[in-house]
């Protein structure tokens, strides 16, 4: 079966109208997305993290600080230790006061 050059304008047609529709929700979810950002900086809410990235960001963040926080803990001692591993007393020995 053979095509009408018509009917092809009405599949481009349908096309842009549900492009144009799809770019207006994108539109509205930017502008309710500020307006919602504004309302909660006014009362004083704090945003919740939404989606699974979000979440996951945050924890990453928090685990990262931590292991920051270690590190430098095992620089700092391995400075005590004059980076050779050994402490400043040998095992057995006795400390001077």
């Amino acid at each position: 079966m053979v095509e009408e050059p018509m009917n092809n304008h009405f599949h481009d047609s349908l096309y842009y109208l549900r492009r144009a529709g799809e770019h207006a929700i994108l539109g509205l979810r930017d502008v309710a997305d500020d307006a919602e950002t504004r309302v909660r900086s006014l009362t004083g809410r704090e945003v919740e993290p939404e989606r699974r990235v979000d979440r996951v960001r945050d924890d990453l963040e928090t685990v990262a600080g931590q292991a920051r926080a270690t590190i430098a803990a095992a620089r700092s001692s391995l400075d005590e230790r004059g980076r050779s591993g050994e402490t400043k007393y040998p095992v057995g020995a006795e400390r001077k006061s």
